[in-house]
């Protein structure tokens, strides 16, 4: 059962994607809140495996309550969403710094929305290759930022032929295929990179990816 927990001071928005939701077997919506404070204190009593975060909203807004929450190691299970109605836009970008999963545009239809739901719940990033291309442009007119102690030279060679692939926008059975290797053992590169790289998931991994220079805005 995919547990989610849903973001939004708009009371009517809430409402329309808890109706699609609790038609799913599969899917039980744990929880509702209309700001970011009362989100998180849901967050930490419930532990959903989906959060679908408004970026705008009172008190504390989509990407505060998303660094708040990848920065809490009991929270690590959880996948940050954000909801939004601009599309890719600078707060989107700062949300997926913070450390979101991906995002989704609110005009979605009923069955992106679902499958998206059901992505971010098995730990896959909601990063199109129209949204990883502009994540790259960014990166072409502004200057690469410090990762700390995370270090691309201690991946293997076929962790950062993994990672390329990732930033690049291909899933894991596109990788697999592009490295002649299985989806598991792609999967498994991936998650040893995501590890060495203090990248929560696959949306951190391409930021991190840039912002290390292991790939360039040039290797498109």
């Amino acid at each position: 059962m995919i547990r989610v927990l849903l973001i939004d001071d708009q009371p009517l928005l809430r409402s329309g994607f808890r109706a699609l939701l609790d038609l799913e077997d599969d899917i039980e919506v744990v929880g509702e809140a209309a700001d970011g404070v009362a989100g998180l204190a849901l967050v930490r009593e419930h532990l959903p495996d989906v959060a679908l975060v408004d970026i705008r909203m009172p008190l504390l807004d989509g990407i505060e309550t998303t660094r708040r929450i990848a920065a809490d190691p009991a929270l690590g299970g959880v996948h940050v969403v954000i909801l939004t109605n601009y599309g890719f836009d600078e707060h989107v970008f700062n949300a997926l710094r913070a450390g979101a999963a991906g995002f989704l545009v609110k005009d979605i239809v009923p069955e992106d929305f679902l499958h998206a739901v059901r992505v971010a719940a098995r730990g896959d990033a909601l990063l199109a290759p129209s949204i990883t291309r502009k994540l790259i442009d960014r990166y072409v007119t502004e200057p690469p930022h410090s990762i700390g102690e995370a270090r691309a030279d201690t991946l293997t060679n076929r962790e950062r032929e993994a990672v390329a692939l990732v930033a690049k926008g291909l899933a894991n059975d596109q990788i697999a295929a592009r490295m002649e290797i299985t989806p598991m053992t792609a999967k498994t590169h991936l998650n040893r990179a995501m590890a060495k790289l203090g990248a929560r998931d696959r949306a951190q991994l391409v930021v991190h990816a840039y912002e290390s220079g292991l790939v360039t805005p040039r290797e498109r």
